[in-house]
């Protein structure tokens, strides 16, 4: 979701090896389709423009012998995918980025120099501007933007410092972490609910891919955490929940019973590839 505009971006994975963007005008909940991609997108290590004007995103199609060396880093406008900013990246290694304002990104280049084809008008690249350091693959980028869009990692299973490069381990509440379960990010909601994302970092969990977030909402006057590890993702858009479970997003306001007035915003499992050309040159 776009930090400071009423705009996302959903990618849907499938059917086969395809993928689709698609427009969320959260104001009016309406969707519109960008474009496919035979292929895949990292949606950990792709980010949305605080305004919601640019998507920087990590694709692969495995075309190694190509231009784009089988997988790239692109900047484009939203919600579609045809390149204005273009990094041939010929593994699948680190790749992908983040904005850190409207005007500018960092690319999750590691150490290695990522030679651009095509540099995006009007947007300034900057260097590794963090402090802490989550690896080169998906928590690297993923973490950080969580962390930039207010949530708080309350427990994560290591992660390096560059300062010391020492590898440290956190516990939650002095027990260690839940079984593949990498890092544990909170999010307070009002009425003293906290929403719980639990990512996971393995490859044993048949249809998963090696990474992938449970969620929890938890209440201190309810004895109960709510069990909502169906929801692949799940955030606090402007006074509502809003998540994504079985091909769907959907919606829900908070009371002091749970998740109320439950409504689906849209279906994607009836999407199928189609071509469609971006509106700009």
């Amino acid at each position: 979701m776009a930090k400071d505009a009423p705009y996302a971006v959903i990618i849907r994975r499938g059917p086969a090896k395809s993928v689709a963007t698609v427009g969320w005008d959260r104001a009016t909940d309406t969707f519109t389709v960008g474009q496919w991609l035979r292929g895949r997108i990292y949606e950990r290590r792709s980010d949305l423009s605080p305004d919601g004007k640019h998507l920087i995103y990590f694709a692969m199609n495995g075309k190694w012998h190509t231009d784009s060396k089988g997988s790239w880093t692109a900047i484009s406008r939203a919600p579609y995918l045809k390149a204005i900013g273009f990094w041939p990246k010929g593994d699948c290694w680190n790749g992908g980025g983040l904005f850190l304002s409207t005007g500018e990104y960092w690319l999750n280049a590691g150490c290695g120099t990522v030679e651009s084809v095509r540099t995006p008008p009007g947007l300034t690249r900057l260097e590794y501007p963090f402090s802490a350091y989550y690896g080169g693959e998906c928590p690297g980028v993923y973490y950080h933007r969580l962390i930039r869009d207010g949530w708080k990692l309350v427990a994560c299973e290591r992660f390096r410092q560059p300062v010391d490069r020492e590898w440290q381990f956190c516990q939650l509440n002095r027990n260690a972490l839940p079984r593949n379960v990498h890092a544990i990010f909170e999010l307070t909601l009002p009425g003293g609910w906290t929403l719980r994302k639990l990512a996971y970092a393995t490859c044993n969990r048949p249809g998963r891919g090696c990474y992938f977030d449970e969620h929890e909402l938890e209440n201190a006057g309810l004895d109960d955490i709510l069990d909502c590890r169906d929801w692949e993702w799940a955030d606090w858009d402007r006074g509502r929940l809003v998540w994504a479970a079985g091909g769907r997003i959907q919606t829900g306001i908070l009371s002091s019973k749970g998740v109320v007035d439950k409504r689906l915003l849209y279906d994607f499992n009836e999407m199928r590839f189609e071509a469609v050309a971006a509106p700009y040159g």
